[in-house]
């Protein structure tokens, strides 16, 4: 499993606009093969600051499967327009603790 990590910062105001459109976007992820769940975290000290955490099968169903997809261009143009300034995105694998 790979987790998706982005730290994103919403233009000021645009807050609730972006919750909304969040949340129609999100059939939109799900959808995508090699999907496994998603979250999107509201920071509380911070105001338009989010995490989102997307957890995938693999690495490549995120970058090649959903980024080059016709959904992602969808996806983009629902969501991207809130940012500033735009975010990274960043992958984790699980570490063995035992």
């Amino acid at each position: 499993m790979v987790l998706e990590a982005v730290m994103l910062q919403v233009k000021e105001g645009m807050e609730a606009d972006y919750e909304a459109a969040f949340r129609q976007a999100s059939p939109i992820i799900a959808s995508m093969k090699g999907y496994i769940h998603h979250e999107l975290q509201r920071c509380m000290e911070e105001k338009g600051k989010y995490l989102l955490m997307v957890q995938w099968e693999t690495l490549e169903d995120h970058t090649v499967g959903f980024r080059q997809s016709p959904e992602y261009q969808e996806w983009k143009a629902l969501l991207h327009h809130f940012y500033d300034p735009f975010p990274t995105v960043e992958h984790f694998e699980r570490v063995a603790l035992t």
